[in-house]
């Protein structure tokens, strides 16, 4: 065993400040749970006693009371792993490389409270060695600062990999030798703000100099800094250089390496362009000059792939290798960068498209559409990062969008995102989860515009992938987690540090019971403690309505209305959700127009399940069509019919609109029908808001067959539930 000292850096900024990040709780004696460390050991046992301690006798152990030690017989605990026994005797802590010691501190400081450090024996080790953050610095760049100030953040909770998106359509941002136009004239634009550039008719890019410019770049000196800087934190630097795809100020700068020669005609590469591959191996080697990675990170995602079919050169080296479609040609050049980049020692890690068209040998995949595409690569035996938008995407909304700054769309609350597992249970074999290297948060910059708003994003929502990457999924539980959670996002904020507050929202959980015919309504919410009260009939609740103990029973319909309340007083805004165990659940339901295989929901029933959608047309709830909707259900004889409702989304960020009208029809054998209503839309179609519209006919008819049609304007429409009484 050998003495290990390294904490001269441990802190981002100066003096006893930098401990407040780490000493989240104020620690209580009990069980496990009151030490309240983020992420969750694998074993952990908590006594009632505390060593007087402070955080100088943890950072400059004195070899008498504070042990630290190598030792290479903890082979169990792996390279990150390590041992933590604190009594009466002190703190021994045992790892067996420099990387387990630095987690076994992060866990003291973190246990360090008023009364000491409890006295605890923990055994802990990672669940993947693979634990990320990617930042996306070209839609907005931050400054070298905040990407430190992000990397102390991580490091505190054993995350050890940022992901650094260097290049794309909103700016380069790394400083080249070889090809200094790229930031001269590609690393600057006419607008800062991304959506109005974007779909502004002045999108283009200004030369470096020019008054007004919106942009920047990193020297490489700043990118060596802060590689540096995490090394000394166990962080990884991966660098990412987009190809061939998302290029548009590459050939602002040099126009000739896409296929029209021209700039502002495209974002992808000319595959056929001998030039192409000169310019990726010039651009890679600088960038493996800067970053020690093992991985680097060539893109490979959303090639628009239409100027190849037309592009000469493009045509010619397909018809010269034989190749199909244009997916071969992305494949190909993959495959050319993936040689490159090997024979430097290094290797190629891009998003779950450069599966298309054959994956390059020694290709590592980030499976961010959904999960197929990793589980996928894995029984090809690929390694694998896993990273599905719907839940690892930390630039979705995570709050009800009307409360919150405007984002792209979707919904991943704190709770959905820790709700994630990367490796479910028999969805590999052993052999094929061992490619499954980990699980990493992104945090997209299109409408992140500054620091502040940046931390308020990533945070608290990183540390739920922090504890998804390294706490076994067995002992993983929302409610223990988020008991935790809130004493770290009050330490966060005194640290400085942006943090998202956790929302006054109530979260309703539905369970529809078609033996019993009733559905049970659960709460839920990120504040911990609280007391909720609700009512059910759509009255704004007070101090005397009901206080929420237990799940509510719903045998017809509710509108429940509920809210958080401190000292007798609402707080925050309300919570709605209407609820109906209603004549249609579970009837047949049929289709005249044609359905759209992405957003199914809950598959051919979904709109008669009895389940109603939240925030987001991702949950699982909504289903979406690009056609307009005609669908017939079928109550099974003649009934009366005396309400039928149905809810529909806008957020119009991803394309999501409200119908133009929605029109029932009521029918005795299922061919002819009669027209019983039509309402239009009241919401304008440009509100950028997310909205939704309730289109309910009430009235007496009679019939078997009930009819739904709904008009599509442009992009989607989303309905989540027909309401049949």
């Amino acid at each position: 065993m050998r003495k290990t000292n390294l904490f001269k850096s441990f802190c981002y900024g100066a003096g006893a400040a930098c401990l407040l990040l780490l000493n989240a709780c104020s620690t209580k004696t009990g069980d496990a749970s009151s030490a309240c460390l983020i992420p969750r050991p694998a074993e952990m046992q908590v006594q009632g006693k505390f060593l007087k301690a402070d955080s100088a006798m943890i950072l400059n152990p004195d070899g008498n009371r504070v042990r630290y030690a190598t030792d290479g017989s903890l082979t169990e605990l792996g390279a990150e792993g390590y041992k933590l026994v604190v009594d009466a005797g002190g703190i021994d802590l045992r790892a067996m490389t420099d990387a387990g010691l630095f987690y076994g501190r992060q866990t003291l400081l973190q246990l360090l409270g008023d009364k000491g450090i409890p006295y605890v024996e923990i055994e802990d080790y990672p669940r993947f060695g693979y634990r990320g953050l990617h930042l996306d610095v070209s839609r907005h760049i931050f400054s070298k600062e905040e990407i430190l100030k992000i990397i102390d953040v991580m490091s505190s909770y054993k995350l050890n990999r940022l992901h650094l998106h260097l290049t794309d359509a909103g700016g380069w941002r790394l400083q080249m030798d070889k090809y200094p136009r790229l930031t001269s004239h590609g690393a600057f634009r006419t607008e800062s703000d991304w959506r109005l550039w974007w779909d502004g008719k002045d999108r283009k890019y200004l030369p470096e100099g020019t008054e007004g410019a919106y942009g920047g770049y990193y020297t490489k000196d700043d990118m060596r800094q802060v590689v540096a800087y995490a090394a000394e934190r166990f962080v990884t630097v991966i660098p990412e250089v987009e190809f061939p795809g998302h290029s548009e100020e590459v050939f602002m700068a040099y126009p000739e390496l896409c296929c029209t020669g021209k700039p502002y005609s495209g974002g992808d590469f000319c595959i056929g362009n001998p030039k192409s591959y000169e310019f990726m191996e010039g651009v890679l080697s600088e960038i493996m000059e800067v970053f020690p990675s093992e991985y680097i990170h060539i893109g490979g995602d959303e090639a628009g792939k239409q100027n190849w079919k037309t592009c000469p050169k493009c045509q010619a080296l397909m018809r010269k290798h034989g190749m199909k479609d244009v997916n071969e040609l992305q494949s190909y050049f993959i495959h050319k960068v993936e040689e490159f980049v090997n024979s430097k020692g290094r290797r190629i890690i891009g998003w779950d498209e450069i599966l298309e068209g054959g994956l390059a040998p020694r290709a590592t995949v980030i499976s961010w559409r959904g999960e197929s595409a990793g589980f996928q690569s894995a029984r090809m035996g690929h390694d694998v990062v896993m990273t599905p938008g719907n839940y690892m995407y930390l630039d979705f909304y995570q709050a009800n969008p009307n409360t919150q700054p405007y984002a792209i769309g979707g919904y991943t609350p704190v709770k959905k995102v820790y709700s994630y597992n990367p490796l479910p249970a028999d969805s590999l074999t052993p052999e094929q989860a061992g490619h499954i290297l980990g699980v990493q948060g992104n945090t997209w910059t299109e409408y992140i515009k500054d620091e502040q708003h940046l931390e308020y994003m990533m945070f608290p929502r990183a540390l739920a992938v922090a504890e998804i990457g390294w706490t076994p999924q067995e002992k993983r539980d929302w409610n223990d987690f988020k008991t935790r959670l809130n004493r770290h996002v009050e330490t966060l904020h005194e640290r400085g540090v942006n943090a998202f507050p956790l929302s006054y929202e109530i979260d309703f959980e539905m369970a529809v019971d078609t033996v019993t015919r009733q559905i049970e309504v659960t709460f839920d919410a990120e504040k911990y403690p609280v007391e909720i009260r609700y009512t059910t009939d759509g009255t704004m609740p007070d101090a005397s309505s009901p206080l929420y103990s237990s799940p509510v029973i719903v045998k017809d319909s509710a509108h429940i209305v509920a809210g958080i309340f401190v000292d007798g007083k609402l707080t925050g805004n309300v919570s709605e959700k209407k609820v109906d165990y209603h004549r249609g659940i579970n009837r047949p339901i049929s289709y005249n127009s044609e359905l759209y295989a992405g957003y199914m929901a809950g598959g051919m029933n979904a709109l008669l399940d009895g389940y109603r959608g939240g925030l987001t047309y991702l949950d699982g709830r909504w289903q979406g069509y690009l056609d307009n909707l005609d669908c017939v259900v079928d109550l099974g004889a003649q009934t009366e019919i005396h309400k039928v409702s149905s809810r529909w989304m806008q957020l119009i960020g991803p394309g999501v609109f409200q119908p133009e009208y929605v029109e029932l029809y009521v029918s005795d054998d299922g061919r002819h029908f009669t027209l019983c209503g039509r309402h239009d839309t009241d919401i304008k179609r440009d509100d950028p808001q997310l909205r939704f519209q309730e289109y309910v006919f009430a009235g007496n008819w009679e019939g078997r067959y009930v009819r739904i049609k709904a008009k599509n304007p442009m992009g989607f429409i989303f309905t989540d539930e027909i309401v049949i009484w």
